[in-house]
Order: structure tokens, then C-alpha cells, then sequence
């Protein structure tokens, strides 16, 4: 059951990754604002052609933009950077397509307080009906091992509809730099001490077209763990 959504306060943000989204964030902008009208939202153009940026400060986001397409990871670096900077004590983390309805960000905030995580990453997995069979094999498999290198239950580690108490964002070192930062995050975290936990979330497939390559991405992700296999950082 989606828990009625409470509106959350100013110390807390959120950070959209964003790569030719004009025709999506107006809808999600304008829905987190009508739920959380104190939360700061900020858009990461990272190299759009699409008038992206001009998309979302019109719909009242906070923009940085990036010239060029530097990938999601470096979206995010750019995200969690600007967090500290502005001294919120937590940030989501949002996918720009609508697949992540404000409506659940007060499911998140409660399972921090309630478990006392530094980290809640949305799971997906326990209502898997809907979700294609070979993505369901996948996240699976990728979950348990992300869960090893990182000495915790994540059932759902591709799940980028996170919140992070941002001080564990200060002075984060990350090597990689597309898909692939998303694990790299959740394990390094870990191994310095931080707390993850888990929030429901619904799963939500729109006409959008993924960005993500399977036979690039998932080499990545095997190059990534046999970096985290010999560090320990």
C-alpha cells in the first residue's frame, strides 16, 4: 500500500539526472512541488538537445547543466556535490521519466527514521508481476552481488529512486562514471560504515526508451566488480 504522502521539509532535496527529458519533467516537477512545495529540486542537464534546461527552470527546478553528455554517474557526482554544498541533511535521488512517483517519497523518510539507515534504496522485487522477466533475472542477480561486496541485504541495487543522509556524500571518491556509479556508490558506502536499508516502491514503465546498452552496461558493471573485488576502500 503506497503510504499517504505528507509534505517534507526544507532541509531536504532532490536530484534529477536528466538527458533529453524536456517532455517528461514538467509533469514530475510540477507533482513532487504539489506534494513537497518546500523540497528543492534540482535538474542535471547532462547534455541535452532537447531544451531540457530551460524545461525545468521554467517549471521552477533548480538547473546546472552539463555541455556535454558526461553520463549518469557524473549527473549524480554533480547532484550530491550541490547537496552538500547547499547544506541539506538529505537528498533523493530521482530518475527524470516519471518512473518514480513523488507520492512515495514519505515511505523512504519513514524507513530512515524507523530503521535509522543513512541510505534507503527502493526495491522493486516484491511485486515483480509486471516487470519483464529477463530485467527481474538481472536485478536479481546484479542485487546479490552488489550485497556481497557490500556486507548487506540490497534487494534491489539498480534501483536509482534513493535517499541519502548527505553527509555520507562528503568527500565521496567514485571511479566510475555512468550506470555503473550507482553500484559503486552503494558498496563504498557500506564498506565506510554507512546504513542501507529498503523502501517499497511501485514499479512504473512508461514509453520512454532506456539509455542503458546491455552489452556496454554490463561489461562495466563486471569491470566494476572486479574493482571493488581488490579494493577496499
Amino acid at each position: 500500500m503506497t503510504r499517504k504522502a505528507e509534505p517534507v521539509n526544507q532541509s531536504v532535496g532532490a536530484i534529477l539526472p536528466a538527458l533529453n527529458a524536456a517532455r517528461f519533467l514538467p509533469d514530475v516537477i510540477a507533482e513532487i512541488f504539489r506534494l513537497h512545495p518546500g523540497l528543492r529540486v534540482l535538474v542535471v542537464d547532462d547534455g541535452s538537445g532537447d531544451g531540457t534546461a530551460d524545461v525545468a527552470r521554467a517549471a521552477g527546478a533548480e538547473v546546472i547543466v552539463h555541455e556535454v553528455n558526461r553520463g549518469k554517474g557524473e549527473a549524480l557526482k554533480t547532484g550530491y556535490a550541490w547537496s552538500v554544498r547547499e547544506g541539506l541533511e538529505r537528498v533523493f535521488t530521482m530518475d527524470s521519466d516519471g518512473q518514480h512517483l513523488p507520492g512515495e517519497m514519505q515511505g523512504f523518510l519513514a524507513a530512515a527514521d524507523e530503521g535509522g539507515c543513512d541510505i534507503i534504496v527502493g526495491t522493486r522485487m516484491a511485486h515483480t508481476e509486471n516487470m519483464p522477466w529477463i530485467r527481474k533475472k538481472t536485478n536479481q542477480f546484479t542485487s546479490w552481488v552488489i550485497s556481497r561486496l557490500a556486507g548487506c541485504a540490497i534487494p534491489d541495487s539498480q534501483n536509482g529512486y534513493r535517499l541519502y543522509r548527505t553527509e555520507c556524500l562528503r568527500d565521496l571518491q567514485l571511479k566510475t562514471s555512468r550506470y555503473d556509479s550507482e553500484s559503486e556508490i552503494l558498496v563504498r558506502l557500506a564498506r565506510k560504515g554507512f546504513t542501507i536499508g529498503s523502501a517499497p516502491v511501485t514499479t512504473v514503465y512508461g514509453d520512454e526508451e532506456s539509455s542503458i546498452n546491455p552489452f556496454v552496461d554490463t561489461g562495466r558493471f563486471f569491470r566494476l566488480v572486479l574493482m571493488l573485488l581488490f579494493t577496499r576502500d
